[in-house]
């Protein structure tokens, strides 16, 4: 693998965005470092190179779009019910950036700042302190490290993180993919497979029930490589909730486990498996875009890319079931995902 380094811009409050540019046998990624983002994935196919990831051309463009395109997503990722929770004892609240409820970290998640790169024979590693009050309701200052790496058509996000004090975590990354091409429209004739046996199910604000909903029978048992858009076309009230899919899916019963396939997506030449040690994965069929003019003078309207979004359950911090997404002071919380790609 290789790394190239160039200034990408400047935030609206003059902080330099470096992007930094991994290569290996074919496959090219950028990354910048406002959000650590993933700002392209560029993929050989039938000799043709193909960017399967959806972003901006520029900083302005990743700061005024709200669909979180590419990011590395925290203290808490996707939806804390009623932006609140009880800790040790004591009581909590976030930032509402989402109705009564708190998403993807509140308004200044980590996704917002820019971290620091830097370049190692074999991964790029960027880091970034959170410190406490940065965003409301988190305690402590968290030290927080995400290593890419890329080899043998594989990228790898490889996460760690340890806190001052006892806080909840839950990372992840929200790329938006398209293997068709980030411009190439509509993401329903894609296939997915993702391999789980349950859903979390959720209510009217998309935070999950609590329970536990068995697939079998329902638009969501992907558990066979199947077609996105009949799925999107059900009458299941689930589909409804959702606005089409966006829910987490059911990989495990434990915080952690040994790395393996999650989902597996796919168009007529590309495949895509994702890889992860966490317990839930969260699929995600763009069913909010709005038209976002993106790199190239793309437009990213509904449902033109998806993600995988590989998390512990949605609400888990309020919900004493699901597994628990608590970092303890002295303790380094680490997670692993991958994806790798194929062509078909």
């Amino acid at each position: 693998m290789t790394i190239e380094k160039k200034p990408f811009g400047q935030t609206k409050d003059g902080k330099n965005v470096e992007q930094y540019t991994l290569s290996d046998k074919g496959i090219v990624v950028e990354i910048i470092t406002l959000g650590a983002i993933i700002r392209s994935i560029k993929v050989p196919v039938g000799g043709k190179i193909r960017d399967v990831a959806l972003g901006f051309d520029t900083v302005e463009g990743y700061e005024t779009n709200k669909g979180y395109h590419g990011a590395v997503i925290g203290r808490i990722s996707n939806r804390v019910a009623n932006a609140e929770y009880t800790l040790n004892g004591k009581h909590y609240k976030l930032e509402a950036n989402d109705g009564n409820n708190s998403l993807h970290g509140g308004f200044t998640g980590l996704d917002k700042q820019v971290w620091t790169a830097k370049e190692e024979p074999d991964a790029l590693v960027l880091t970034l302190t959170d410190k406490e009050g940065t965003a409301a309701g988190y305690p402590g200052d968290l030290e927080v490290t995400v290593k890419y790496t890329l080899s043998d058509g594989e990228l790898g996000l490889e996460y760690f993180a340890k806190c001052s004090e006892d806080t909840p975590i839950n990372l992840t990354n929200h790329c938006y993919f398209n293997l068709e091409g980030h411009g190439a429209g509509d993401i329903s004739g894609h296939k997915i497979q993702i391999f789980a046996n349950e859903i979390t199910p959720i209510d009217e604000t998309l935070i999950p029930t609590g329970k536990l909903m068995e697939v079998a029978g329902t638009a969501f048992d992907l558990r066979e490589p199947t077609l996105v858009a009949p799925g999107l076309e059900s009458s299941d009230e689930q589909i409804k909730l959702g606005g089409g899919y966006d829910h987490n899916w059911v990989l495990s019963s434990l915080p952690h486990r040994e790395l393996a396939p999650a989902a597996v997506a796919l168009c007529s030449d590309l495949s895509m498996t994702c890889a992860t040690t966490k317990p839930g994965v969260q699929f995600y069929s763009g069913n909010m875009m709005q038209g976002e003019s993106g790199k190239e003078n793309s437009v990213y309207s509904k449902r033109t890319g998806f993600c995988l979004e590989t998390q512990f359950f949605p609400n888990s911090v309020n919900t004493p079931e699901f597994p628990a997404p608590i970092l303890e002071k002295g303790d380094t919380y680490t997670h692993k995902t991958t994806y790798l790609f194929k062509e078909v």
